[in-house]
């Protein structure tokens, strides 16, 4: 006879809120210590420990001790099954507020959770999409019944249907760069809805498919409004690396500048020769725009970097003035830094670089495991 205690399971998308709010949570990941120290659920409100899957095998009585039994107590492992029986276990043993992760770290890595970030003339608005368990950052500009978004993940319906949510008609979708870190959903979002896929034809050297090229000084227009999408070209992440300055009030930097850090030039195997064009960028193109343009990057590294509403953002000049990787003088210490002292790759980067490009077409459950894992897009994410 089962005399499971049954408990409930918790989306993503509600772990997101929580997360988010600042709510007080205690999570216990039952990976294997490896998975866990590479790649976790972290927020400020969050405590979490490790204790793997086989050691609870025989019962949860010796951890215990480590558990409160008030409180919400959430369970976490790679896909579901194993947090299901974890916390089952733990609710016999009388744990009183328990439940599991639905989807586990996968459904964690996949979800979107889309913030505002402000308004726009003529009634629009700028919505900026949190991949809070990949710390990836996507947008939506939405004007005049039409809608325009940058950077989207593979999970495009969560753009349709927030687009359908905001009575516009989705006619751009455009990338900053080729993506080496996830695999993009422009093309694949903009083939769905019949829109325009932009990409900058300096990174579309290899790719098998038609786009339409993403120049310096592009400027697009989107809904009767005519809020301009403007180019700004800004190498050095990548060799067509280009930034976006909506209205002269938000600059989208893509992975060329974050809130804490400056973005890698090595993914495609040329650290030393973009070297110069990520300093460039980052020193002379950037330096010579408004101090007051609000950055709104394309990826984050901690948790700590999302701001007032969850959104993660902050004004260039401050940037200019705290952000290590703006103030390296010394340009061969700037040089070493980008090109010897780097973090681990991204997980399976060749791969996604090779996707975003046409040139395989992976299952979904080979994007997905392709995808597990932390951006590590910035030269301090270590």
């Amino acid at each position: 006879m089962n005399n499971k205690v049954e408990v409930k399971g918790l989306t993503a998308g509600e772990l997101a809120q929580s997360v988010m709010n600042g709510e007080k949570l205690f999570l216990l990941d039952v990976r294997n210590e490896a998975d866990y120290k590479d790649w976790r659920i972290e927020g400020s409100g969050v405590t979490s420990l490790n204790i793997p899957y086989f050691e609870l095998l025989e019962g949860v009585e010796e951890a215990m001790e480590q558990i409160p039994t008030e409180g919400k107590v959430i369970v976490v492992c790679a896909k579901e099954g194993s947090s299901i029986f974890v916390a089952e276990s733990l609710a016999e043993a009388g744990v009183k507020e328990v439940q599991y992760l639905e989807g586990g770290m996968k459904a964690w890595s996949e979800h979107l959770e889309p913030v505002k970030v402000g308004e726009l003339a003529g009634g629009g608005a700028l919505y900026q999409f949190v991949r809070l368990g990949k710390g990836c950052l996507s947008y939506m500009v939405v004007s005049g019944g039409e809608a325009a978004v940058i950077d989207a993940m593979r999970m495009t319906d969560v753009y349709e249907a927030f687009a359908e949510r905001q009575g516009a008609v989705i006619k751009h979708t455009m990338d900053t760069h080729l993506h080496a870190d996830h695999i993009s959903g422009g093309r694949k979002l903009a083939e769905a809805v019949g829109a325009a896929y932009w990409l900058p034809p300096k990174d579309a050297g290899e790719v098998v498919f038609d786009y339409e090229k993403l120049e310096d000084g592009e400027v697009i227009a989107v809904g009767d409004t005519r809020i301009a999408i403007g180019a700004l070209y800004s190498p050095g992440h990548t060799i067509g690396s280009t930034s976006f300055v909506i209205e002269d009030r938000y600059l989208l930097t893509g992975d060329i500048l974050f809130v804490a850090s400056i973005g890698r030039p090595d993914l495609a195997g040329q650290a030393e020769d973009w070297a110069g064009d990520l300093r460039d960028t980052l020193y002379r193109r950037y330096k010579a725009l408004s101090s007051d343009l609000i950055v709104l990057p394309a990826h984050f590294g901690s948790i700590a970097e999302l701001g007032e509403g969850g959104v993660v953002a902050a004004r260039l000049g401050d940037l200019f003035q705290h952000n290590p990787g703006l103030n390296m003088e010394d340009e061969a210490t700037f040089r070493r830094a980008v090109t010897e002292e780097l973090p681990q790759h991204p997980n399976a980067y060749q791969d996604i670089r090779r996707t975003n490009m046409g040139r395989i077409t992976p299952t979904d459950d080979e994007m997905r495991d392709m995808e597990i894992g932390p951006n590590r897009c910035a030269i301090h994410d270590k």
